[in-house]
Formats: C-alpha cells, sequence, structure tokens
C-alpha cells in the first residue's frame, strides 16, 4: 500500500511569490491554486498512464495476431475524416 501524502508542501521563495501574485490575482487562495494545480497534474499522469498502457496491449495484440494497417493506409483515413467524410477505418490485415 502507498503511504498517504503528506499535506505540507514547502516551496521555495521565488515559486511562493509567483503563486501569492496569481492568487491574488485571481482572488483565489493559494491553497486552490496549489490543489488545482496538483488535479490537474494527476489528470494528465493518469491519461499518460492510460496511454502507456493501451500503448503496451496495442503491441502485445499484434504480436498476437500480426493484424495491422499501413501508416499510408492510417494516413489516408484520417484525411478523409478531417475533410470531413463520414470514412469507415481501413480494415486491418496480415
Amino acid at each position: 500500500m502507498v503511504p498517504r501524502p503528506s499535506t505540507y508542501l514547502e516551496l521555495d521563495a521565488e515559486i511562493e511569490n509567483r503563486l501569492l501574485r496569481l492568487a491574488e490575482v485571481r482572488r483565489q487562495s493559494a491553497d486552490t491554486l496549489i490543489r488545482e494545480a496538483i488535479e490537474q497534474y494527476v489528470e494528465r499522469e493518469e491519461r499518460r498512464e492510460k496511454l502507456r498502457h493501451d500503448a503496451r496491449a496495442a503491441w502485445t495484440e499484434y504480436k498476437t495476431i500480426g493484424l495491422h494497417v499501413t501508416g499510408d493506409e492510417a494516413d489516408a483515413w484520417l484525411s478523409r475524416l478531417e475533410a470531413g467524410d463520414d470514412a469507415e477505418p481501413p480494415t486491418p490485415h496480415a
């Protein structure tokens, strides 16, 4: 089990001054800004971790079954989507 994080955070003077100025401009507490920053960081890192997980799963599936589309096939499909066409994705092949 991962230990529960401490709620104490020590910042260097420069970052603390910047944080306090920003909090004053936004009329929010520094604590609110810190919580928002941490929430955004955690959400971003969770998305990155999911992307890594999905990429590993896709690679494992490819190694198992060998089906794929080429880069050119994927690019052509994405170009049709970008142009507004309701294009079906290319059919994977061995």
